[in-house]
């Protein structure tokens, strides 16, 4: 296996990006705005008398062009489906027609830019609304599988987002060992909740489906980013909406469920997989930032984490995590209350 280049943009200047423009015929006006963007580089591409797009510039050796691809088509059918997802643009260029584009070693692909705001899920109808979309866009995902993509499954991911934690020289020496033994027991309790969910039905979701990901219009969310798309429960596009004391998450709950019943149906099992997904988010974020220290644009967004006093806190995090995974406050009460799908 070949180790991902630790600075893989280095020789993405401005330039290259108005180049690689210009070569898909997407006729750049010299005007690049870079949006935030860590795993890939993203930017706003001005174009001489069209609309401006969105152009991404992918990772090396984080996908196959198979799964990328399998990306581009997921959107594709959502939209083909009248669901508001940001799906890639088809260039007819003269010598790579398509979604997916290689310019002098980068892979890239153009969106269409969406207007839109930041998610207020406080408003009235707001959960509900997300709820009954999310519900429409995994009936879509339900159709088939993923051929190249990763699963969330088991507890695997975490399993290895654990392991890639443990060899970083980022994490204190003095603290490994508290961190191997706290990350080991949630690893085994994310293995259990997925086991006591069991079975459940796995099918293709957006999969890192967070307020960051979703914009704001009159007609309700439009969901951008599927670059981390996946086979998984369909808790995984649910859970990350849910914050706050039980009270609180039973109320978010009971708003988002109720319009994912108007078009969907989610086992009540999916339940105990809240603090697992949870907390396999927590193990993989860390490992994440940990294995792209090397990439100046790391250091400059999550400079805590290069402090011991981070990862003193992050081990009582897990310590945390651990204690909800035991014993999950939201399906403890929803179960009380009957409030579950």
């Amino acid at each position: 296996m070949i180790a991902p280049h630790p600075t893989p943009f280095a020789t993405l200047t401005p330039d290259v990006v108005l180049d690689a423009a210009e070569a898909l015929g997407l006729e750049p006006d010299g005007h690049l705005f870079a949006l935030n963007s860590y795993e890939n580089r993203v930017y706003r591409l001005g174009r001489i008398d069209h609309e401006p797009v969105v152009i991404k510039f992918y990772r090396a050796q984080r996908w196959s062009d198979a799964q990328i691809l399998e990306e581009h088509a997921f959107a594709q059918e959502l939209a083909a489906a009248e669901l508001p997802v940001a799906a890639p643009l088809l260039l007819q260029s003269t010598t790579q027609p398509g979604t997916l584009h290689h310019y002098r070693g980068f892979r890239l692909a153009a969106f269409p830019l969406c207007p839109g705001t930041a998610p207020e899920l406080d408003q009235p109808g707001a959960r509900e609304l997300l709820g009954r979309t999310l519900a429409r866009i995994h009936a879509v995902g339900a159709r088939r599988r993923f051929a190249h993509r990763a699963g969330l499954e088991t507890s695997a991911p975490a399993a290895r987002a654990r392991a890639t934690l443990l060899r970083s020289a980022l994490l204190p020496d003095h603290m490994r060992e508290a961190c191997a033994r706290a990350s080991a027991e949630l690893v085994e309790g994310i293995e259990a909740a997925f086991a006591a969910a069991a079975p459940v039905a796995s099918i293709r979701l957006h999969g890192d489906c967070h307020l960051g990901n979703i914009l704001w219009r009159a007609s309700g969310p439009l969901f951008v980013d599927l670059d981390d798309c996946i086979n998984g429960p369909r808790m995984q596009d649910l859970w990350m909406f849910l914050s706050g004391n039980a009270d609180e998450q039973q109320r978010q709950w009971v708003e988002l469920s109720e319009g994912y019943r108007q078009f969907g149906t989610l086992a009540f099992s999916e339940l105990y997989l809240i603090e697992a997904l949870r907390a396999t988010r927590i193990l993989h974020h860390a490992a994440w930032i940990a294995e792209r220290w090397a990439d100046p644009a790391f250091p400059r967004a999550f400079p805590w984490a290069g402090q011991e006093r981070f990862w003193e806190g992050y081990v009582g995090d897990l310590r945390e995590q651990l204690s909800l995974l035991q014993d999950p406050p939201l399906l403890a009460l929803l179960a009380s209350t009957g409030s579950g799908t």
